[in-house]
């Protein structure tokens, strides 16, 4: 088994250097739960990381594997505020023969998360990008909703504006009847008891919507009801990651 390892490891510093694409938990839950083991046996083989917060990439690292020196590592800032001239220059190290990692801030990097970019730039560039296993809150609740697989749409947040949200609301349900497609879909998490409020004033009653909240985490929550059956049943979703999908 040990020998076993050392060819692997051998193997692996003798690949291309790669824009690795690494998941994170989607909560407080145990890393052996949603990351496999050989996750950590690339991270440790990586110096350079590119991170939506520098302060929660150090400690999931360390989470990780405690052996971790941080200070030799480097880490570039990904978020809005970061310019495009900054965004290529985070992959020079691939150009030196490095590896580079891409860490969010949860679940799996460039879903709904500013790292698509810095992965658009690597494949413009022809650098290896490789995809880690990990949890995706997308499609974990669409698993455990049992609402259409084949066909679904993931929209990201909706409007703030009322109108234009309840627009948007009815756009979709349009959509889940006319081309049998799930709709999925989040909102900033202290508005979500405000978001189940429209879903039940804008939706048909006998539209289907499950509500997937702290997917992984000790308080998961996904259920699946008509419109008409969560009247008076929402739970309390203030504060809490959330995923909402809307189905016929």
């Amino acid at each position: 088994m040990f020998e076993t390892k050392i060819v692997f490891l051998q193997k692996r510093n003798r690949m291309q250097a790669s824009l690795f694409l690494i998941p994170v938990t989607l909560g407080d839950t145990e890393l052996r739960k949603v990351i496999p083991d050989y996750n950590k046996d690339i991270i440790l083989q990586i110096k350079h990381f590119i991170v939506e917060n520098v302060r929660t990439a150090r400690r999931f690292l360390k989470k990780t594997e405690s052996s971790i020196n941080i200070d030799e590592l480097t880490f570039y800032e990904l978020n809005k505020h970061t310019s495009s001239e900054d965004l290529s220059g985070f992959l020079t190290p691939l150009s030196k023969g490095e590896h580079v990692g891409v860490i969010s801030e949860a679940g799996c990097p460039a879903i709904a998360d500013p790292g698509a970019d810095i992965v658009a730039i690597a494949q413009k560039k022809k650098y290896p990008v490789v995809p880690l296993v990990g949890p995706s809150s997308i499609l974990m609740s669409l698993m455990a909703s049992g609402f259409n697989g084949q066909s679904f749409a993931f929209h990201g947040y909706l409007p703030i504006d009322t109108a234009e949200r309840t627009n948007a609301i009815k756009k979709l349900e349009s959509r889940i009847y006319g081309e049998n497609q799930t709709q999925l879909f989040i909102e900033t998490p202290y508005r979500n008891n405000k978001l189940m409020e429209e879903l039940i004033r804008s939706c048909r009653p006998s539209s289907k919507l499950c509500i997937a909240s702290d997917i992984t985490c000790d308080n998961e929550f996904i259920q699946t009801r008509t419109i008409k059956e969560w009247i008076g049943k929402t739970p309390d979703l203030n504060k809490k990651p959330t995923i909402f999908l809307l189905y016929k």
